[in-house]
């Protein structure tokens, strides 16, 4: 096991380690979870909560097909082209 060392701020931040964060593919302003078991603290990605949600709900309509509403929108807006000249 590798051993990396930090300095905790005053405002109690710590930058977590350049190797760590690639091992853990972190980027900034991504969350971390901290699990607390005894006087070990383990860091590890938190999921995220729109992912942690996916699926959990059905939707109330059937799902649009975009290319059919592009195309809806398409033909409506030469028609007014071509009622405007």
């Amino acid at each position: 096991m590798r051993e990396l060392e930090g300095t905790l701020t005053r405002k109690g931040q710590v930058t977590i380690p350049a190797a760590i964060r690639s091992q853990l593919g972190l980027k900034p302003r991504d969350k971390v979870r901290f699990t607390l078991e005894g006087d070990v603290v383990t860091l590890r990605p938190a999921a995220s909560t729109v992912l942690r949600g996916y699926g959990s709900v059905r939707p109330r309509h059937r799902l649009e097909d975009w290319r059919q509403v592009r195309a809806a929108v398409e033909r409506a807006a030469a028609e007014d082209v071509a009622t405007e000249a």
